[in-house]
């Protein structure tokens, strides 16, 4: 028979199984070799571990010979036990809440353990499986956090990434902490793994660091939001770009980041231009249009008055009706010249509605070449066509278009002063299909950046005095807008100038005549 335990070998037993339990928690295999530890060292014919399911109170077999076993009733597992066969059974429990079961049973002829043993090894036992459960929550809390956090921060990333404009952030350090899907791809764009922890002046090297750095400690050193504009020449484009850069705190307090954006502002500035550009055309023609009238009245009566001498023979000389005559046609040619620019002003502030019809783009561009053939500095250019000829027609007024074409032609002519290349295209707008684009580039002088922006305004010219009034651009300006198109300039000092007149294909239905409409 096996003598009972000693209270130093219990001691030593449960210290024995705390290092079992300790090599490996968690482990469905620990809990097998726990079982195993109880019947080699009690010893033990039979000691079963019951763990309670995740899904309830539901407590499965642990190292059991059914697998398909399980207790659903506790109080009544608990009230099976046969103590005549050395049977004992008790409730792991922690906290008041059971975690599960354990069943021993003393080999035949041995004294079974003793209850103080058996319930400090249900205790260790408890204590073991709420640990062991709450490492599992809390790994399962951390893990659903982790894939929240995980998820909200690629939805954060691809909202930044979404952006249509470029955006970067710097630390105190200078070093670059993000950069967005727009730096990547834009037109000088580099990889972010390329990027990230790099110091800012070693990517960003087109800005001189002294002035890049100067902006970011103004931003660092008084927390406000930095805004500048600037343009940049990509692919021999000049482009217009805002930056911004913006503060960022952390914590609240000092500042630790610089967010810098920047945006692509060409089209909204070529915009403003086009708006700020129809005021002031507006606002000149009813000055215009208020002037004009007034002159007219004076400059009739000294056309009159010319007139009348010429038709008179007074008793001079030879010599003086010859100074007279000379004078005469200087006042005549000076009044022709006035009245002239009264007309274009006139035209310009009270544009006449002039009848459109369906036109082939083509005809009227060879019609103005024709025209154009015969002025004298054409001679010496070498003139290039493209016309596409499966262009839809347009609805417009031929006259008005052909004063369009010619009044830029013969800028480009001067321009050329005589030789050189002049190309002439019509195609369809890549930009939209339901436009065309009639395109005249010359090989002239070109135009300066800073006159470019005044071009289409009135009595604004390049030209030596005497050669132009600055209104023939801005006529042709307000007639294509009566056509619903527009007109557009791209010009390089010193290799030339191109003029796009832009048309739309379909006319509204309230230009239409009404049996067109019909049918």
């Amino acid at each position: 028979m096996t003598t009972p335990h000693s209270a130093v070998s219990d001691l030593q037993f449960v210290a024995d199984l705390a290092k079992v339990l300790a090599s490996a928690i968690g482990s469905d295999m620990l809990l097998r070799r726990a079982a195993e530890f109880m019947r080699r060292s009690l010893p033990l014919r039979e000691c079963e571990l019951w763990v309670r399911a995740r899904t309830g109170d539901v407590f499965v077999p642990v190292g059991a010979a059914s697998e398909d076993a399980q207790v659903t009733d506790t109080a009544e597992w608990l009230s099976a036990v046969d103590t005549n066969k050395g049977e004992t059974r008790l409730p792991l429990m922690a906290e008041g809440k059971t975690l599960g079961l354990l069943r021993t049973k003393a080999e035949a002829g041995a004294l079974p353990a003793s209850e103080v043993l058996l319930d400090s090894v249900a205790h260790l036992l408890a204590l073991w499986l709420a640990s062991t459960e709450l490492s599992e929550d809390l790994a399962t809390e951390v893990a659903s956090r982790t894939r929240e956090i995980n998820a909200h921060r690629r939805f954060t990333d691809r909202i930044v990434d979404s952006l249509p404009v470029g955006l970067y952030v710097v630390d105190r350090d200078y070093r670059i902490q993000a950069w967005n899907r727009k730096r990547e791809t834009g037109t000088q764009g580099i990889d972010r793994e390329e990027v990230i922890g790099r110091d800012v002046f070693e990517v960003l090297t087109r800005q001189p660091r002294t002035l890049l750095q100067r902006e970011f400690e103004q931003v660092f050193r008084t927390g406000e939001m930095e805004q500048m504009d600037m343009e940049s020449t990509i692919d021999g484009e000049v482009r217009h770009f805002r930056i911004s850069k913006i503060p960022m705190r952390l914590d609240d307090k000092e500042i630790t980041h610089v967010i810098t954006v920047g945006e692509d502002v060409t089209e909204w500035k070529t915009i403003q231009q086009q708006i700020s550009q129809t005021e002031k055309l507006a606002a000149v023609g009813q000055l215009a249009a208020g002037v004009m009238h007034e002159l007219n009245n004076p400059l009739a009566t000294i056309g009159a008055c010319v007139e009348a001498l010429t038709v008179r023979t007074p008793d001079l000389s030879p010599s003086q009706q010859q100074a007279l005559d000379e004078y005469l046609r200087i006042i005549d040619s000076e009044l022709e010249r006035c009245q002239a620019i009264i007309d274009g002003l006139l035209d310009f502030s009270h544009p006449k509605a002039q009848k459109k019809q369906t036109e082939g783009i083509n005809p009227i561009v060879e019609d103005s070449l024709f025209l154009i053939k015969h002025h004298d500095n054409y001679r010496g250019v070498e003139l290039v066509l493209a016309l596409d000829e499966g262009l839809p027609p347009v609805y417009a007024n031929a006259k008005q278009l052909i004063q369009v074409f010619l009044t830029i032609m013969l800028n480009a002519l001067d321009s050329m002063e005589g030789k050189g290349t002049l190309t002439v295209s019509t195609a369809r707008n890549p930009e939209r299909e339901d436009e065309l684009v009639v395109a005249f580039t010359d090989t002239g002088f070109g135009i300066a950046r800073e006159d470019l922006r005044k071009i289409f305004e009135p009595f604004y010219t390049t030209k030596h005095p005497g050669r132009g009034t600055g209104l023939g651009l801005s006529i042709c300006y307000a007639m294509v807008q009566e056509h619903r198109g527009r007109v557009l300039a791209d010009s390089q000092l010193g290799r030339g100038t191109t003029f796009r007149v832009i048309l739309p294909i379909t006319a509204p239905v309230s230009e239409r005549p009404q049996d067109e409409v019909l049918s």
